[in-house]
């Protein structure tokens, strides 16, 4: 174990940085660091599945810190975001997809379910490529969340019914779902009386790994409970998160679990470098390689035309199609519960596996593409400043800012904000506050607002 511990390691510290450095980005790096250890490569590591199995508990552990940051309040203000775009991507991509493989001589209960699991995406990859460039808050950015969160909220009932389209038996969904809404109707119980009480009194007795322990049991009995009802670990762990939100011991919790999390989803995505079946690559190249681009251009194709009908600037909607364009980690899970149901032949099977892992080995690359063809935002000129003998200038107002400023007002001392974002000066202008839209790093805005007093 500590052999292959170390073997994971190795591959992760060269093969990261060399990625980042060519501006890859880390996703890709661990993509290629798996396929080089892997079976198809130098074969150090042979026990995939195992591995891939672990590591998806990183998917879990990133989706419930994302709960954590996602207050109920702002959730249900995304409610249009996520059933409308992520409604509309899902619709329209199945739709697509299914119709494509149909005509491609696939069964129609197979074209179905390969359709929709092909229409999801990877929330493990786009999240972390997102947050490693800072653009989860941009517009592009919170479609994406929105898209994505609505993907696996609709893989649930979806697995639910593979059984029923494989024909087995039309009541077989009543009684898993009255069990499914028990269990998360227990989970939003628990988390808004139960954990609180908990926590506080783990926080009380000092004992820092203690407190660490009761965070991943947290996640780790929500995701449980969720997978003893058929339902997603993830949306389990997300749910957890969302419900200790507005908890005092959010920060506490995510400083506890991040590096957990960041290490699992590595791991995560060396695994799927290894589940690459390169045999099938060499054996059928034109055909893999022809379906892998198939996928990526039918799917940007339908999110582009998504985030323009959502009124999204064509830079933000092109970033959103390529950024969503792959296949995702609940592709494997749908196809493996529809072969076992006999819905997907075995080399049908293998196929998509092998589409949706080089689906997602292309984004990283073609993201970074077009990030650096992408033109600048343009925003407004910067504002002139007004002669200030205001003895304060704070420097960007968001939420800490925005603290010292209302201390500054309460004790009547005079100052200039300058904030380049522009959504925020809009926000603040609306109150009636004093705000000036420009950049605190230029010289001459320092001067106009008398930096040098």
């Amino acid at each position: 174990m500590l052999s292959a511990v170390a073997i994971f390691l190795v591959a992760a510290v060269i093969a990261v940085p060399l990625s980042r450095r060519l501006g890859l980005g880390a996703v890709l790096g661990y993509l290629a660091a798996g396929l080089v250890i892997g079976p198809w490569g130098l074969g150090l590591i042979s026990d995939v599945d195992d591995i891939l199995h672990f590591s998806e508990f990183g998917v879990v552990l990133l989706l419930f810190l994302i709960g954590l940051e996602l207050q109920p309040e702002r959730l249900w203000r995304l409610r249009g975001q996520v059933f409308g775009l992520g409604g509309a991507q899902v619709a329209a991509t199945t739709l697509v997809l299914a119709t494509a493989a149909y005509a491609l001589d696939v069964p129609p209960m197979a074209a179905l379910i390969a359709g929709f699991g092909l229409a999801m995406s990877s929330t493990a990859f786009v999240l972390r490529m997102l947050s490693e460039r800072n653009e989860l808050t941009s517009r592009e950015g919170r479609m994406a969340f929105a898209i994505l969160l609505f993907q696996d909220l609709a893989v649930i009932p979806f697995l639910a019914l593979v059984p029923m389209l494989a024909g087995g038996g039309e009541g077989a969904g009543a009684l898993p779902a009255l069990r499914a809404l028990a269990v998360i109707a227990l989970v939003v119980f628990a988390g808004r009386f139960l954990l609180r009480p908990v926590l506080r009194h783990l926080a009380a007795a000092k004992v820092p790994e203690i407190f660490t322990a009761a965070a991943l049991l947290v996640v780790i009995g929500t995701s449980l409970l969720m997978e003893a009802v058929g339902l997603s670990m993830s949306l389990g762990a997300f749910l957890a998160g969302v419900l200790l939100a507005d908890s005092e011991f959010r920060h506490e919790l995510q400083a506890d679990l991040e590096p957990f999390q960041g290490l699992l989803l590595g791991l995560f995505f060396m695994a799927v470098g290894m589940s690459v079946n390169l045999g099938l690559l060499a054996e059928k190249p034109l055909l893999v390689l022809g379906l892998v681009a198939g996928l990526v251009i039918a799917k940007a194709g339908v999110l582009y035309a998504i985030g323009r009908i959502a009124r999204g600037p064509a830079d933000a909607s092109r970033a959103l199609a390529i950024a969503l364009s792959q296949g995702g980690e609940f592709a494997f899970v749908l196809f493996g519960v529809a072969a076992v149901a006999g819905v997907l032949d075995a080399p049908l099977h293998q196929l998509l596996l092998v589409v949706v892992t080089l689906s997602m080995a292309t984004t990283p690359a073609l993201y970074a593409l077009q990030a650096r063809f992408r033109a600048p935002l343009a925003g407004p000129p910067f504002d002139i400043i007004e002669a200030s003998e205001a003895p304060v200038i704070i420097a960007g107002f968001g939420p800490f800012g925005q603290i010292v400023g209302r201390l500054l007002r309460l004790r009547r001392i005079g100052f200039t904000v300058l904030e380049k974002d522009v959504a925020q000066v809009d926000f603040v202008r609306r109150f009636g506050n004093k705000i000036y839209y420009g950049d605190a790093a230029r010289l001459d805005l320092l001067r106009a607002a008398h930096a040098e007093k």
